[in-house]
């Protein structure tokens, strides 16, 4: 007996929290993920190059209270623990190395978009860290020089981390993890529906 004899319809599987949904849509989500991170990491290092290039000894007036100003930050946000860079550097390679790991189970588009910029933003200022030195391995500094004059500086890795965090609240309030009981459900429907 189908669902249209009872006069019941079926409860409708929803594509993103299904599991043959996410199991089709996965390595779609993977390249999206590993896609957005590359593209981000080589926005970040084109973009700090021209600034370090550029505004050596200059300062770009754009617009308003929107300057172009190269800083060197050996700390961490707003320049706070100064003397831990390389701690700081490692800490960020360790939480990339988790978030890669997290990305290849992403479950939605937006989700997959958030983690890369994510770790695209990290990685592009590890790499600062990591190989922006004269004095050695993870002694360099992250190069900002997006100035609005009214909030630190800060540059497009900055601008990946904290829009993906954004992004990445946003992509779970709009699709929670099923619980175990949903799971379930889900499945003995699908098993019925093709009895």
């Amino acid at each position: 007996m189908n669902n249209h004899d009872s006069g019941r319809s079926a409860p409708r599987l929803d594509p993103v929290t299904s599991s043959t949904a996410s199991a089709t849509s996965a390595p779609t989500h993977r390249v999206l993920f590993g896609a957005v991170a590359v593209g981000w990491v080589l926005a970040d290092q084109l973009t700090k190059w021209w600034a370090v290039s550029s505004l050596k000894d200059n300062t770009i007036d754009v617009v308003w209270t929107l300057r172009f100003q190269l800083l060197t930050n050996y700390g961490a946000s707003f320049s706070l623990g100064a003397g831990y860079g390389a701690w700081i550097g490692l800490l960020a390679l360790v939480v990339v190395g988790i978030l890669v790991w997290k990305g290849g189970s992403v479950r939605t588009r937006l989700g997959a978009v958030a983690l890369g910029m994510i770790v695209g933003g990290a990685l592009g200022n590890v790499l600062d860290r990591a190989f922006r030195s004269d004095s050695g391995f993870f002694q360099g500094g992250v190069i900002d020089f997006i100035d609005l004059q009214w909030w630190p500086v800060f540059n497009i890795a900055d601008i990946g981390v904290v829009c993906g965090a954004i992004l990445l609240v946003i992509s779970t309030l709009l699709n929670p993890e099923p619980d175990a009981s949903d799971v379930a459900v889900e499945s003995s429907s699908s098993t019925i529906e093709s009895n």
